[in-house]
């Protein structure tokens, strides 16, 4: 025991401080400050991806906290790093909540790391702002879903294609997880509704983290060559994207021969490629760092002013954070308190503004509303903006999937339900029927 401890214990706290052994800010810390959890990739594949969400974090802590912090407590950042190991990812939100005490986690990317963490969040009752397009067929009271849904992204992409592009064939390519699949799976279905055939329908899974694109984009040349014109929708997470993308190129397959609309590359994967080659190829989100707005273009000099780089990108992810936190911060003020029940009672019905010019609002199933922009790639690295939508409501369960379509999710009281079936009444597959409201 060192001797400050010792006279800690002889003399108690109130005598400690009294002495000026420990100084009284440093006894009332904890409760001057609130503690924000941040959950996500800084090493391991996803960090690509990851990292500038992490950075996105910090930057929009810090302006909270020059605004005079949040319930007159300034805010503190934890910063854990999973490592793009998705078991990882459960041990270090339960550290968040259990040791550090965090109020509300931002963090996952991956579909597999937000379902790793999604019973640590329900068990511990904490609340997770999920930043990243996903694949839906998902609603938890404990999670705010602030990236798209499918109809939200995947589904105006695949219309963009058919009905702009003139598309007639399909490579679903993704990466080997659970939003490609998913999300995959509800492609095909809606695809086949539109009246496209199986045989026109080409899926692939690859690893996380693959490298050897010669013979994948081979089959996807091939594929192209039947005689209809043919798109790539790309589920490609991660770091795999790089390759892929410079295979394209080195295979001659430029955007006028088979376009490739992405749902996971944006303006941070793409700052590492050389993209003219790439140019005219396709993504499809909810906002891009063109989008010529005041809020916007605030947005990047104040992000340029933090991170100390103008060419730090702004991308989708981003802005979602943005959105998620700017969300948290609205309902706990008007909670009054961090509490998770409180706050997850006052978030329904919030709005703030977007990047866009608009206003997302935390709908009853903990989904937001947002824009479906689809942008084609220019030589420099951003996206020009070919097409633009109303507000969207992002949608949990698809309705181009036969369990899920009679599927609604609303977490306001006395409902509180996250799959409620509209045909037979009950929540979650119990025997009490629940009445909507």
């Amino acid at each position: 025991m060192t001797e400050v401890n010792r006279v800690l214990a002889g003399l108690g706290l109130a005598a400690a401080i009294s002495t000026g052994i420990l100084m009284p800010q440093m006894a009332v810390a904890a409760d001057d400050t609130i503690k924000v959890g941040i959950l996500h990739s800084l090493s391991g594949t996803m960090a690509i991806s990851e990292t500038t969400l992490k950075d996105t974090m910090l930057f929009l802590i810090d302006q909270q906290n020059k605004k005079g912090g949040l319930l007159g407590k300034k805010l503190e950042a934890v910063v854990v790093d999973p490592a793009s190991d998705w078991p990882t990812f459960a041990e270090k939100a339960r550290e968040l909540i259990s040791v550090d005490k965090v109020a509300a986690v931002f963090g996952c990317w991956t579909s597999s790391s937000r379902k790793s963490v999604l019973p640590v969040f329900e068990e511990l009752n904490s609340l997770l702002f999920y930043p990243v397009q996903y694949e839906g067929e998902e609603s938890s009271r404990n999670i705010i879903y602030t990236g798209a849904a499918p109809n939200q992204q995947a589904i105006p992409a695949v219309d963009y294609l058919m009905k702009t592009e003139g598309v007639k064939r399909f490579v679903l390519e993704g990466t080997d997880y659970v939003y490609p699949r998913t999300t995959n799976k509800i492609l095909e279905a809606y695809l086949e509704s539109k009246g496209i055939a199986k045989e026109d329908i080409l899926i692939n899974y690859t690893p996380f983290g693959f490298s050897d694109w010669q013979t994948e984009v081979s089959k996807i040349k091939t594929f192209g060559s039947a005689g209809k014109k043919t798109a790539v929708v790309s589920t490609i997470n991660g770091d795999a994207n790089v390759p892929f993308y410079k295979e394209l190129g080195n295979q001659g397959l430029k955007a006028t021969d088979i376009p490739v609309i992405a749902f996971s590359v944006g303006e941070e994967e793409l700052a590492g490629l050389d993209t003219k080659p790439l140019v005219g190829h396709l993504a499809a989100w909810n906002y891009f760092e063109s989008i010529d707005t005041p809020a916007n273009k605030k947005f990047i000099s104040a992000w340029h002013t933090f991170i100390k780089n103008d060419k730090r990108v702004t991308n989708d992810p981003m802005e979602a954070a943005y959105i998620g936190f700017n969300a948290w911060v609205k309902a706990v003020e008007a909670a009054g308190s961090t509490d998770t029940d409180k706050v997850i009672d006052s978030i329904v019905g919030v709005s703030v503004p977007n990047l866009s010019g608009g206003y997302a609002t935390v709908m009853p199933n903990h989904h937001i509303t947002k824009p479906v922009l689809i942008g084609e790639i220019q030589g420099n690295g951003q996206f020009d903006i070919v097409q633009q939508t109303a507000s969207v409501v992002g949608d949990e369960w698809s309705d181009f999937l036969p369990d899920s379509a009679p599927l609604i999710s609303d977490w306001r009281k006395p409902m509180a339900c996250g799959n409620f079936n509209t045909k037979t009444g009950l929540c979650g597959g119990t025997t009490k029927a629940v009445a909507a409201k």
